[in-house]
């Protein structure tokens, strides 16, 4: 059928083109997109004692090998990074000793809770990781994990050297005379 059109035999004026050329002249209604439903930042649990116990020098951004139960915890807020800390071993990250809480619909298929989790960093960032902690002797230790903009969860690691007892009576005294400024200023 040489010069055959899919629209032989109908005019562009029938009902049904009309319809279709309507909707196409004028934009959609605006539905919020996925991005726009996830929003920014969703911190899901913080390591305050990491924060207290190590002076951070750096911080570092990482992906995190998860299960689909894992997630679904995670969404639930059911973690604890209290007693959490990341291990470098064969050129890998992991994080270790985090407990993410069994999903309470998993069945068969629910996760253990406290297992080496994989940590996403490119090569060269694991490396300098690496090094930092075997000649300065640094602790990597995780501050807090999120959901990012796009969904994805993320491990927030920072850097530092272990305080020592005056160091962390320091930072409480610190601590105490902020809120007392604080306090003093809000009561103006």
């Amino acid at each position: 059928m040489a010069g055959h059109s899919p629209h032989s035999g109908r005019s562009l004026s029938s009902p049904r083109f009309v319809r279709l050329r309507s909707r196409l002249e004028f934009p959609l209604p605006s539905t919020p997109s996925f991005r726009d439903r996830i929003g920014a930042m969703k911190i899901i649990a913080q390591n305050k004692r990491g924060r207290f116990e190590v002076a951070i020098d750096e911080t570092i951004e990482a992906g995190i090998v998860l299960l689909g139960t894992e997630v679904k915890s995670l969404r639930a807020g059911k973690i604890s990074l209290a007693e959490s800390f990341v291990r470098i071993k064969d050129r890998e990250a992991f994080l270790l000793k985090a407990n993410i809480t069994e999903y309470s619909h998993g069945g068969y298929s629910n996760h253990e809770p406290i297992r080496p989790r994989k940590l996403l960093m490119h090569r060269r960032e694991i490396e300098k990781l690496r090094v930092k902690t075997e000649q300065k002797g640094l602790t990597i230790v995780p501050l807090k994990i999120y959901f990012n903009d796009k969904g994805r969860v993320k491990l927030e690691i920072g850097i530092g050297k272990g305080k020592k007892l005056h160091d962390k009576r320091q930072s409480i005294k610190d601590r105490e005379s902020k809120r007392q400024i604080d306090r003093a200023m809000k009561d103006r």
